[in-house]
């Protein structure tokens, strides 16, 4: 079981260097399923914000700081009831709203990729900031909330990918101080050499993402990451059903 947990990490991280994003979408469904939904996605908090800490140094120059900020602040909002959810919600009605919650963002973010409509103005950013707040804090993917107003916008790809790591730097240890306070002091059952485990397949994701980021474009990373999602997101729905159904 645990071999699949690093498997799945250095995919994320992988995907993360690549595209950008993806760490969530790939490791929350594998990992909500394998260690449970609270355990599972305090792991994908602090994994997705580290490895996003290690990508910054690399595109540090092409981040677009004004959107950061407003993006963050709005996400920030968000946090705090997804951590609420997160830390009151019963295992198997947490993991359906988890599975749901995937769904519902890869189907909107692809809907807007065909659309015309052009956001402007702050609405626009602060609504989708907190919901992938909130969905960062709940469940671990706070990526197609803000790739939905990437697309809306216009935002240029290298810009927006580079921008994604500060603002899950800051969403990604936010979730995990607050639902760590929430939950009174939980942390994740793990032996320490699993950690370390952990650690290296995330370094070894991103490395894996240096030597093929100009050999694989961004929007196949992207288009791989979504169909991965999708399976994941419908195996952690039917766990749910089935544990609530044998209830």
């Amino acid at each position: 079981m645990f071999v699949l947990v690093l498997a799945a990490v250095v995919a994320g991280a992988l995907a993360q260097r690549i595209a950008g994003l993806g760490f969530g979408l790939l490791v929350s469904p594998v990992l909500v399923v394998l260690l449970g939904p609270f355990d599972g996605v305090m792991i994908i908090n602090l994994c997705g914000a580290s490895s996003s800490l290690l990508i910054l140094s690399r595109v540090w120059r092409h981040v677009a700081w004004k959107k950061y900020f407003g993006l963050a602040l709005a996400a920030l909002a968000g946090v705090l009831p997804g951590a609420w959810l997160a830390s009151n919600v019963p295992e198997a009605p947490l993991e359906i709203c988890i599975g749901l919650l995937l769904i519902i963002a890869l189907v909107a973010s692809q809907r807007l990729t065909r659309s015309s409509w052009r956001a402007g103005g702050a609405a626009p950013m602060v609504s989708l900031g907190f919901s992938s707040g909130l969905m960062n804090a709940a469940a671990g993917v706070g990526g197609p909330a803000i790739t939905a107003y990437a697309i809306a916008s216009r935002w240029e790809q290298k810009s927006f990918s580079a921008t994604l790591q500060p603002y899950f730097i800051t969403t990604g240890f936010t979730s995990l101080i607050s639902k760590y306070v929430l939950s009174g002091g939980h942390v994740p059952g793990l032996e320490g050499w699993q950690w370390l485990a952990i650690l290296a397949a995330m370094i070894t994701g991103i490395v894996a993402g240096d030597l093929l980021s100009g050999r694989v474009h961004p929007a196949a990373a992207r288009r791989i990451v979504t169909v991965i999602a999708y399976l994941g997101a419908v195996a952690t729905l039917g766990k749910g059903l089935l544990e609530l159904a044998a209830a």
